[in-house]
């Protein structure tokens, strides 16, 4: 029974590799989504990082004992190695659930401490597969993240909730004359630094690293200091490193207002989150101008799998 569902997964993978492979060689990208939950049997997201993968299994009940689950589980691996011809030591696996806070991104899940870089439009970026629930880098955001660098050139960026700070280096590549990083943990602060140093990115002048609450950074942010402003917040968190807890579907609209209130007029603000059912709040926002561009931002891998939106917005 089991070799049927894993032959049809083998079959699956084959056609989408196949396809998403050279889509991704022609447009010269190494890191991307190979599979998502696509078969109900194989509920599993597979992640290529250049020449490693990420299997992550969302959790489920699989109503197997967990000797039927730990063989299932050996032989989703070796089929995805065999597919892809690596070897099964390039694949790290993770269990994925229901977050119950923000720390919990950047809590291990090993003592190992196993960094190397990856590739993404020319720059560089430290990924993690094994010691964090997340890698450190997102690829859904890979064309936002180009849309930034095409518009920081001479500009003051501010990037929130900034994790390790893609959005950062991209602002910093695109010649921004201030990149301001700012997140609530010390993990992520520290890995945007790395992530800096090894885009040759040194200059405490320029790029300026602050580990703090986002909201309560905002209330003493001067006003109409930043050109460019990135905010991509959790969907929520209730860190005991804040002041008060963040939803984001409630609290949307009184950040993006402190964060416009930061910005010069006609500054543009992007705008991202996670949450399934997000409805924005757009008459509550202080904005000249709200567009909506998570089609837009939507890059091959994720169609019709991505939930996440995002806005481009002006002051």
């Amino acid at each position: 029974m089991l070799s049927d569902k894993i032959e049809m997964f083998r079959n699956r993978l084959s056609k989408v590799y196949k396809h998403r492979s050279k889509l991704a060689k022609k447009m010269n990208i190494s890191c991307y989504r190979l599979y998502d939950k696509d078969l109900p049997e194989f509920p599993v997201s597979i992640d290529i990082y250049e020449n490693k993968v990420c299997l992550s299994e969302y959790k489920a009940k699989h109503h197997l004992s967990d000797e039927e689950h730990a063989f299932w589980l050996e032989e989703t691996v070796n089929t995805i190695a065999g597919v892809l011809q690596i070897n099964t030591d390039d694949i790290y696996t993770k269990e994925r659930k229901r977050k119950t806070d923000r720390l919990s991104q950047y809590q291990k899940n090993s003592d190992e401490k196993e960094f190397f870089a990856v590739e993404e439009n020319g720059l560089k970026f430290l990924v993690n597969l094994s010691d964090y629930l997340d890698t450190g880098l997102f690829p859904d955001h890979r064309i936002t993240r180009k849309m930034v660098m095409e518009e920081s050139k001479g500009k003051k960026v501010l990037n929130l909730f900034a994790y390790t700070g893609a959005f950062s280096v991209y602002a910093a590549k695109g010649g921004a004359d201030e990149v301001v990083t700012v997140d609530l943990s010390n993990t992520y602060i520290e890995w945007a630094k790395r992530n800096f140093e090894i885009n040759l990115l040194i200059n405490p002048a320029k790029y300026k690293f602050e580990v703090a609450d986002v909201l309560q950074y905002l209330h003493k942010v001067t006003p109409q200091s930043y050109d460019l402003v990135i905010v991509d917040p959790p969907t929520f968190s209730n860190s005991k490193k804040m002041k008060d807890f963040l939803d984001i579907q409630q609290d949307h609209a009184e950040l993006l207002n402190l964060a416009l209130n930061a910005m010069k007029p006609g500054a543009v603000l992007y705008f991202s989150n996670n949450a399934k059912r997000f409805q924005l709040s757009e008459n509550e926002i202080q904005a000249s101008e709200i567009k909506d561009i998570t089609r837009l931002t939507t890059p091959f891998d994720y169609e019709g799998k991505l939930h996440r939106w995002c806005w481009r917005m002006i002051k």
